[in-house]
């Protein structure tokens, strides 16, 4: 990884988000522009669980305060937690509070649930705050993130709770993610929630114009974003994950980056304003997201693809 990058005026290079190339599942992680690393779902498997956790460690061992925060107990979501936590020994790990419970439960679930009900655990709801998530304080800045669901007394969410006890089903226990950027830039993750319970709670979630989505459930038809979400967020880029191909919902109308066909995507947010783009395999080329060209460099081993102009 190259370093042409100026440094945050704390001194901290300016931040970078991550969304892994990962199969059928979700991983991402940001390094801030603080002293802060978070990394949101992982999903390891025997042939890329070496090489990937050996690049977390890498950008995590640079920061004070590593947190994991897990949208939803899904395989797809935590597969490999326990390997993740044996080479971070994650001292920060943010969950919706729940009893899920599964017939057959995997190794990373069990670890999942240790994890969630131990003193290791933050429990996240909208508004909540906490050092150093949305709070600075003179020892570190802010990470920026903010959370914008699930709201614990909407009987929507209690039936996702209910069913996630009984083990019958667990997108819906998704949380709703914001990043906002010290470079004006807003994210937003959504889990694996469903088009039907996102319509349901459009009026329980306060959401404002972001530039970046990625989308729910790694973009299949099945977590379609509601129209009535859409106009709100008004998003620049909405990033489609390793679904099936036959099950994705493509967004016309929208700008797109499509995981499968560009590996492992890097966003730099160096810039005011901006988002240089990059990403792991050579021949990516956008064909639904027309993007600006200004010839960055920061990410040497990767390839630059273009920049967003917000």
């Amino acid at each position: 990884m190259g370093q042409h990058v100026a440094p945050s005026a704390k001194g901290w290079p300016m931040p970078f988000v991550k969304t892994l190339s990962v199969g059928h599942g979700d991983m991402f992680y940001i390094s801030h522009a603080s002293d802060n690393f978070t990394i949101i779902d992982c999903h390891l498997q025997e042939h890329n669980k070496a090489a990937l956790l050996a690049q977390v460690w890498t950008e995590a061992s640079k920061k004070g305060c590593v947190r994991f925060i897990s949208t939803h107990p899904d395989e797809d979501h935590i597969a490999g937690l326990k390997d993740l936590d044996e080479v971070l020994s994650l001292q920060n790990f943010y969950c919706v509070t729940n009893k899920a419970t599964k017939d057959d439960p995997s190794v990373s679930f069990k670890h999942y649930c240790m994890l969630r009900d131990g003193p290791k655990a933050f429990h996240i709801s909208q508004g909540c705050t906490r050092k150093w998530m949305n709070e600075a304080d003179a020892t570190r800045g802010s990470a920026g993130l903010s959370i914008l669901w699930p709201r614990l007394n909407n009987p929507h969410f209690i039936d996702a709770w209910v069913d996630a006890k009984h083990g019958l089903a667990f997108n819906n226990l998704s949380t709703v993610v914001q990043y906002n950027a010290a470079n004006g830039v807003k994210m937003l993750w959504l889990g694996d929630l469903e088009t039907a319970f996102m319509e349901a709670i459009t009026d329980e979630v306060p959401l404002e114009k972001v530039h970046i989505i990625f989308a729910s459930h790694h973009g299949r038809k099945s977590g379609k974003i509601p129209n009535a979400w859409l106009d709100k967020l008004d998003p620049n880029i909405i990033v489609i994950g390793e679904a099936p191909s036959r099950h994705l919902h493509y967004y016309r109308g929208y700008r797109k980056l499509t995981q499968a066909k560009a590996g492992h995507i890097t966003f730099d947010l160096t810039d005011a304003n901006k988002v240089h783009i990059y990403a792991s395999e050579l021949a990516y080329i956008p064909e639904n997201c027309p993007l600006d060209w200004e010839g960055q460099t920061r990410f040497d081993a990767l390839y630059y693809t273009g920049t967003l102009n917000i």
